[in-house]
This record gives C-alpha cells, structure tokens and sequence, in this order.
C-alpha cells in the first residue's frame, strides 16, 4: 500500500485513520465536507479534497486512475444522536456506500476498505428473536447490514477486493458525539451520578489509536471479502467495563446500575472474538481500557476549559 483515498477523512475514525497512515508514510487524499476539514493534518502526504457524499462519484474528475491503491469508506451520516432512528437516512447511507465503491472500482482501486459494526449482529440478533422489541437504535444497524451485503455483491460483481472491518465500540481522544463513554466520562467531570441498564450483556471498547492502526494493517494484510472484527480481545459484562472507569477516574461517585431499561439483545461472547483479525493481520489491540478512559477524560477536560 502506497497510496489510498479516505472519505470522511474528517471525522472521528477517519481523522484518525489518516494520520496514522502518514505516519507509514502512505499519500493520502482525504475526502471531507466543505468548511470541515479542522482535524486533518497538514502535511506535504495529504491532499485534502472536499466531498458531497450526495454527489460522490464527482471526484472522479479530480482524482487520476490508477494511481491510489485502496479506498477507506467512512463517510456516514447520522451515526450518532436521533440521527440513528432515521430510516430513510440510514438506508440512504447503504446505497452511498455502494457509490462509493463505484467510484473506487472506476478510480482503479485495488481494494475498498468500508467501517463496518459490530451492532450488524447485534441488529440481526435483535430482530429475529420472537418477542423482542427492539429500540430504535437498532435501525442504524440496520442500514449496515444493507450496505454490507450490497457491497459484497456489487464488489463480487466489479471484481474489487473488498474487505469488511467491524468495529465493536470505538472511543477516546477526539470523539465528541454522545455515545455512551464520552457522556459518562462528562458526567464524572461534573461529579453527576450516571445511570445505566443492569449491564448484564456482553460488550467491548477499543481505543481509537488501536482502531487506527487496526485499519492500516486490515488494508494491507486483509484478506479479500473478509470480515475482521477490530475490539480488544477482552469482552465481557458491560457492566464491568463501568466499573472498572469508576475505578480509574471517579472512584467516590456513585454508578446506578437497573435504572435504565435494556431493548437489545446479549450477544455470546464469542461474537467479540478478534482471533481471526490477529492471525490474518497481525493486529492486537495494546492500550488498556484504564488507560485509553484517563487519556479521554484529561482530553474531555482540556476541551472544556
């Protein structure tokens, strides 16, 4: 891999993703909504290129074929917030990612790289069990799957190597949606009492240097039409995972377990399994869940200041 086009190149993951790609001295095309490229590095490897994910294929004009190996798709909106409940947002998501790949394919791309998620399983889990009620939030899972499956035939179909990284649950410095870590962490802060389901099911977190890195060696060592699952390797009770940030950072306050009500669905354990991301790719995550919440909670306090 010496050259590769990153959409979404301003956002959380995708931010991310660049910069460690230079960092291996990789050229970039960074890919970004107009006025919105403030977490982009400046460097002589990036050339920043503003994208109307509504009108993707437009880059074609600006972009010469053949000369970028490999597409990281993580253009997506309404990942966070009610903007997840938005159903024909999220399937408008799918049919742009297929785009997407389009344009790789016609652009000469090698391989498409998209940001997958592990709620995929959880929203198939959710939805198939009898009975079950799931929340809203399931539809952004949802739109995943579709995409997941439409760009496993339309690739097949192009014969472009796609590859399918599923992230579990991505947080740490530079994350300012309101997922659940950083907006218990705030609450630390604040020296507010947060409030949680009994978190009895099954999760993971993954630091965002991990998530990164995992990309690079997912593009490069990947194998075509795979899925590789990017977590820690240390699954287990959410609720543990909360106890263990009270531990770390607000050891005197209180965590309220219960009140909240739980719509999902527990996955098995060895759906969090990366042993197959290990063996193909040779990534394993290495920052600590400890460590990765004291290094988002002194940057959270930092941006507050």
């Amino acid at each position: 891999m010496k050259r590769a086009i990153v959409s979404g190149a301003n956002g959380f993951i995708g931010s991310a993703v660049v910069k460690y790609l230079i960092s291996q001295g990789i050229e970039v095309i960074a890919l970004h909504r107009k006025n919105n490229c403030d977490n982009i590095p400046e460097s002589s490897l990036i050339k920043k290129m503003v994208m109307d994910l509504e009108k993707i294929e437009d880059i074609q004009k600006e972009i010469p074929f053949g000369k970028y190996d490999i597409f990281y798709h993580f253009a997506w909106k309404g990942s966070a917030g009610e903007a997840r409940s938005d159903t024909k947002l999220q399937l408008q998501n799918a049919q742009w990612t297929v785009e997407a790949l389009r344009v790789a394919h016609k652009l000469g791309c090698k391989r498409f790289i998209c940001a997958g998620s592990i709620m995929e399983y959880e929203a198939m889990a959710a939805c198939y069990t009898q009975g079950n009620r799931p929340g809203l939030g399931y539809i952004y899972g949802g739109g995943k799957v579709v995409a997941h499956i439409m760009c496993m035939s339309v690739a097949a179909k192009l014969g472009i190597e796609l590859i399918w990284p599923e992230i579990t649950n991505a947080y740490g410095v530079g994350e300012i949606s309101p997922r659940m870590v950083n907006t218990t962490i705030r609450k630390c802060i604040k020296n507010e009492i947060p409030q949680f389901t009994a978190g009895t099911q099954n999760y993971d977190f993954v630091y965002i240097a991990d998530v990164a890195r995992a990309f690079y060696l997912i593009g490069k060592n990947g194998k075509p039409f795979h899925e590789y699952l990017i977590g820690s390797s240390t699954a287990r009770p959410l609720k543990e995972f909360l106890l263990e940030m009270k531990k770390t950072i607000a050891q005197d306050l209180e965590f309220v377990f219960g009140n909240v009500p739980f719509t999902g669905t527990n996955l098995p354990i060895e759906k969090f399994d990366c042993t197959k991301t290990e063996q193909d790719t040779g990534f394993k995550a290495e920052v600590s869940f400890a460590e990765g919440i004291k290094r988002t909670m002194k940057w959270l306090k930092e941006m507050e200041n």
